[in-house]
């Protein structure tokens, strides 16, 4: 997770089962996730996209980095939880010095929540068949 010669600024996210690959980019404040634009990759969930950008609007960056991510696995929302988590390594690298912002709004923690397991002899992850006294 360090700056290349090809002048980006790589960092990975992750949420759940999904993994974002983020590469920051000095441009314009174009996002494009997985060969698309943000706005056709996250076509109806226009909440999606602001959250997404948190980590930028914080720093009072949005126009000044372009975004190119890969990301894999998961939902919608997990995703946009890898990537902002992704975005905010990626911003940290660049300038050390956002840490602090961006630590206080807690978005360099990964998220540990996940989906429990079933357990066998269960219907499912808590649930059990009922119990009978007599």
């Amino acid at each position: 997770m360090a700056e290349s010669k090809t002048n980006y600024y790589y960092a990975l996210g992750r949420r759940k089962t999904s993994v974002a690959k983020v590469r920051l980019i000095k441009g314009k404040g174009q996002i494009t996730v997985n060969n698309q634009l943000a706005k056709e990759y996250f076509c109806q969930a226009e909440p999606l996209l602001v959250e997404l950008s948190i980590p930028l609007m914080l720093v009072n960056q949005v126009d000044n980095f372009d975004l190119s991510i890969l990301v894999r696995g998961g939902g919608h929302h997990s995703q946009v939880g890898a990537i902002r988590l992704g975005i905010a390594k990626a911003l940290i690298i660049f300038n050390p010095d956002w840490k602090d912002t961006l630590k206080r709004a807690d978005l360099l923690s990964r998220d540990p929540r996940a989906k429990e397991r079933k357990k066998f002899g269960q219907k499912g992850a808590r649930k059990k068949r009922q119990f009978t006294k007599r």
